[in-house]
């Protein structure tokens, strides 16, 4: 467990309760504090509340854009490292999640592609071969 990243709180939202327990388990094993939501409501509440230092969301999240949660997140802490989930392999997608600050990773990813993501660096697009 790297004692760097214990500090960091991370807030993976994603309607796929089984993807969220993957990754959790993931980040968590690379020693961020993880929080979970499992619908856009519940992450919007939660950002309110408790601004991560780093936002993984989903896309799509029923009638909802994770975007709109990067936008929040960044407008309630500048700082804040964003990953957009999809997928789909949209370049619009990509374009929009860069301009809104945020990184891009195509599903399916490993472990090491979003631990990777979520490290304090500029939003990059994450290729998975």
């Amino acid at each position: 467990m790297s004692t760097a990243n214990a500090s960091k709180r991370v807030l993976v939202v994603d309607d796929d309760r089984s993807l969220l327990r993957l990754i959790q388990h993931w980040l968590a094993t690379g020693g961020y504090a993880v929080e979970v939501c499992a619908s856009f409501e519940d992450a919007k509440e939660h950002l309110a509340h408790s601004p991560p230092d780093v936002l993984l969301t989903d896309v799509r999240l029923g009638a909802f854009n994770g975007l709109q949660l990067v936008i929040l997140a960044k407008e309630l802490r500048p700082e804040t490292v964003a990953v957009v989930m999809s997928a789909y392999d949209d370049p619009t997608l990509r374009k929009e999640a860069s301009h809104c600050g945020a990184s891009y990773v195509q599903k399916p990813f490993t472990g090491e592609a979003i631990l990777h993501s979520i490290a304090d660096t500029p939003p990059t697009e994450v290729a998975i071969s």
